[in-house]
């Protein structure tokens, strides 16, 4: 039995799948939206949701002064102990040029500036189809409020394909 174990392992030693989760977890601040197993999505949910909910904390509210020192100590701590977790750079297309960013300040800065007030619930998972090789079922795992200029490319390819009628020849009019 597995009383008192949360987490999935997916057949990995400890530092495999925790290199795994880091990369997942950057890869969803970077781009904001990225396409996995739904089991990894899951995983990767509890890891991102804590690690925004931290940031969220350290994110200034409208007209509140930041130069707290105590306010910046525990930040840098909490920069440290997530940089230890996540690989710190990413690059990403932002308008179809390549942008280099540092995943914790980003996180920081542009995402949980967006989630304070916000009491949870920072992600979701949609579900979308079954791998060919393997038939795993897959998911997209996003951010609930996105930037609009990061992903444009993506969200282009997932949009339906509307298909129109073709006219009718004149023969079959007649």
């Amino acid at each position: 039995m597995r009383h008192a174990n949360s987490g999935r392992k997916f057949d990995r030693n400890t530092s495999n799948r925790a290199a795994m989760f880091g990369n997942l977890v950057a890869n969803l601040f970077a781009h904001e939206r990225i396409e996995t197993t739904v089991p990894r999505a899951k995983e990767i949910r509890r890891i991102a949701e804590h690690f925004i909910t931290r940031a969220a904390r350290f994110a200034a509210p409208a007209g509140e002064d930041t130069r707290d020192p105590a306010r910046i100590i525990s930040a840098v701590a909490v920069k440290r102990h997530m940089r230890s977790q996540i690989p710190r750079w990413r690059e990403r297309l932002v308008d179809g040029e390549v942008e280099r960013i540092d995943v914790v300040e980003h996180l920081f800065r542009e995402i949980a500036p967006r989630f304070v007030g916000r009491p949870g619930g920072y992600t979701r998972i949609l579900r979308t189809r079954n791998r060919r090789g393997d038939n795993a079922e897959m998911a997209f795992l996003e951010l609930v409020v996105r930037n609009e200029a990061v992903g444009r490319k993506a969200e282009k390819a997932t949009e339906p394909v509307v298909r129109q009628e073709a006219p009718k020849s004149r023969s079959a009019e007649e």
